[in-house]
């Protein structure tokens, strides 16, 4: 029997020291049109105003909105319109999405679940535009065109493809405009996991992300578990993404950090020996090459960080000094 009730789009957000641009997330959130939304955040032991910020925010919603302070052991109804789910460690991206989509799984009425990040803004239709998208749920991830938030004219990504000789991941569209039209999604190898959709279907087969990455790759693992369950693009579901702003990623307009460079290139590794065994000697030399290459052009960090990673050093300042002990006991595997 079909449903009478409005379809409910579950997010899941994972913050770390987002107190800068989660309230701008949460506002967008709130402006969607033509959707009902749950969301569960997790804090991933944010050393900032994070938590404050949000419940100030949330406070704020009026006698409609209803919010919930949870912990992992605590239970959210599902009438809360917001959950904030606090980590008792910072357990890496995979954990937090983890931790936020085992809450929402539990709720029999939701079957869409958009995995979204603290620094993206949602265009006010885009919520709708993946409900009416979804609702078939014949696929595994979705999403729609992620725009630069400060160049909204420009496409950040329309999804990505991997490397068959390095596991190196590239960007499709990247740069060109936002009014060129969408690639097939049968072309894509994976989707950005700062702003993707996964259907219950393909939850239950795949199951959830793997936690082991900490940083990186873990949207790139989920999308290769897809089996015969397609990838899927939203024309009408636009997200505006500031991109890095908690842990360095690079752009073209900065270096990655050293403690970016690690995880991307460790999990980089860790991915081929997954899913691309004949490619790691490519992988590997890749490696060697960006790592030189940085070396001789003033990021010793950075490159000395590459090498770590990639050929499991022991991990350099940039990392151990970025993250407590317990949350550098999870990231290492120790």
């Amino acid at each position: 029997m079909p449903r009478s009730d409005p379809p409910t789009l579950g997010v899941a957000i994972v913050a770390y020291n987002s107190a800068d641009v989660i309230l701008a997330c949460l506002d967008s959130l709130r402006a969607s049109t033509g959707a009902v939304l749950r969301i569960v955040v997790t804090d991933n032991q944010s050393q900032d105003d994070t938590v404050a910020a949000i419940t100030t925010w949330a406070a704020a919603q009026g006698a409609d909105f209803t919010f919930v302070l949870a912990t992992a052991d605590s239970i959210a109804p599902p009438s809360a319109a917001l959950t904030l789910l606090r980590s008792p460690v910072n357990g890496g991206y995979a954990h937090g999405v983890n931790s936020a989509l085992t809450l929402l799984l539990a709720d029999p009425a939701i079957d869409l679940f958009w995995v979204l990040n603290p620094d993206c803004v949602a265009a006010p239709g885009a919520a709708a535009a993946y409900l009416a998208a979804g609702t078939d749920q014949d696929f595994a991830l979705m999403s729609g065109r992620t725009l630069f938030h400060d160049r909204p004219d420009q496409i950040q990504t329309d999804g990505g493809r991997v490397s068959r000789w390095t596991g190196v991941c590239r960007s499709v569209g990247a740069g060109q405009s936002a009014a060129s039209a969408l690639p097939a999604p049968a072309s894509l190898d994976f989707l950005t996991g700062a702003n993707i959709v996964a259907s219950r279907r393909f939850i239950a087969a795949a199951g959830l992300m793997v936690a082991d990455y900490f940083l990186f790759y873990e949207e790139v693992d989920w999308a290769f578990r897809r089996g015969n369950l397609p990838l899927r693009l939203v024309a009408d579901a636009q997200v505006f993404h500031h991109g890095g702003t908690a842990i360095g990623s690079g752009s073209v307009r900065r270096r990655a950090s050293a403690f970016a460079n690690y995880f991307n290139h460790r999990n980089r590794i860790r991915f081929v020996r997954r899913f691309l065994p004949l490619a790691l000697p490519g992988a590997l030399a890749m490696s060697l090459a960006k790592a030189a290459q940085l070396i001789l052009t003033g990021g010793r960090a950075e490159g000395w960080a590459i090498l770590a990673g990639s050929f499991g050093l022991p991990a350099p300042a940039a990392v151990r000094d970025r993250l407590s002990p317990a949350a550098l006991r999870v990231a290492l595997g120790r």
